[in-house]
């Protein structure tokens, strides 16, 4: 018996085939489906229409599709900028920047009626580049524009006590710095968020990343130091009326006088190695503040980091820093705890000089804050 064959007229047509989401008009429509209606069935049935909207290669998954059932007499369908982009954002888990391409789908369906008709559907596809999203985030931190020498992007150093900010120290010409950012293959710039560009020396202020030069005006020659925190987002310059000095300290010494000393390197003594001549502490000042050494030596126990210059006369004499003594002034020891930032105190008192911090077992780096009187142990 022949069946004769459903003569079927939906049809779907998109507005554009491919679109790219207006980041200046996120609540517009950026893209319209329209269709026809789908073939008269005798006056007992009813007609009802659904649209889905999905990932290509999703297959119109229940926890994926976007599902609406059609008021009767509506055949069309739109979206905004704002809807694709979060749907393909937090919906979708598509990654920042990534093009994309979508299925929308149309579905007629007939209910009641003596007999059962098969549904009709039509699916379309348009391709989609998503609103350009620029990640505070770094492979590589510049200082570049006309205020650098040469006119040449020197790159920055990520810091060793904090990874999530870069440094540096140069000199500067009169002119525009500019910061661009590396991540992912693509340039960025880190700029103030003023946009004023109005040197704020010395000031953690806040910035933005943005796909477009932004400068800080440098009106003045000589050194600057430049530190961006990446995770705060911030960026401070330091010009050299604001210049950043190490700590120094004066201490008695073995020939009867004192001595004051710039705190640019540090010696370790203590149970460490095991009471003999003090070892060099294989520490690094920091780009960002000379007020910060970062040990990565290695070695664990008990030790205090003292400030003597190599002259074994001043080795039981000399400036020492350590754990803070007792609330009566007398000499203590503590154990650093991973990860747990603690107080540090100094002084060339026998009490002081007595006092002792354990670097615990794993530690393979440990950060002296003496601007803030700070230590910490870390396994990274």
């Amino acid at each position: 018996m022949d069946i004769d064959k459903v003569e079927e007229h939906l049809e779907i047509q998109a507005s554009a085939a491919a679109i790219a989401l207006d980041e200046s008009h996120l609540t517009d429509d950026i893209i319209t489906f329209n269709w026809t209606p789908a073939r008269t069935v005798s006056d007992d049935h009813v007609v009802l229409y659904s649209t889905k909207l999905d990932l290509l290669g999703n297959n119109f998954g229940t926890s994926t599709a976007i599902l609406s059932y059609e008021d009767d007499g509506v055949f069309s369908k739109s979206f905004t900028s704002e809807q694709l982009q979060n749907w393909a954002n937090e919906k979708w888990g598509l990654s920042a920047n990534k093009p994309f391409t979508l299925q929308f789908r149309v579905v007629a369906e007939w209910q009641g009626g003596p007999t059962f008709e098969a549904p009709e559907v039509r699916t379309v596809t348009v391709n989609v580049q998503p609103i350009k999203t620029v990640i505070f985030d770094a492979d590589k931190v510049f200082l570049g524009g006309s205020a650098v020498p040469g006119m040449s992007q020197v790159e920055m150093s990520q810091t060793l006590e904090n990874l999530d900010q870069y440094a540096y120290l140069l000199d500067l010409q009169v002119g525009e710095l500019q910061i661009p950012v590396d991540f992912n293959g693509e340039t960025n710039y880190i700029c103030p968020t003023d946009g004023d560009g109005t040197l704020k020396d010395g000031e953690a202020v806040p910035v933005t990343m943005r796909d477009a030069p932004a400068s800080w005006k440098i009106e003045e020659p000589g050194q600057y130091r430049v530190v961006v925190n990446m995770k705060n987002k911030t960026a401070s310059i330091y010009s050299p009326e604001k210049a950043l000095e190490p700590k120094t300290v004066v201490w008695n010494n073995s020939a009867g006088g004192q001595t004051t000393t710039a705190v640019t390197e540090l010696w370790m003594h203590g149970a460490i190695n095991n009471w003999g001549t003090p070892i060099k502490c294989n520490a690094t000042v920091s780009l960002a503040d000379p007020q910060i050494l970062v040990y990565t030596g290695g070695l664990t126990g008990k030790t205090k980091f003292i400030v003597y210059g190599g002259n074994d006369n001043d080795k039981n004499l000399a400036y020492a820093f350590s754990c803070p003594l007792t609330s009566t002034g007398a000499q203590q020891e503590q154990t650093l705890v991973l990860g747990k930032e603690a107080d540090l105190s100094g002084g060339f008192t026998s009490a002081q000089r007595n006092s002792y911090y354990t670097i615990p077992a794993g530690a393979n780096i440990v950060i002296l804050d003496l601007r803030n009187m700070k230590i910490t142990a870390e396994k990274r």
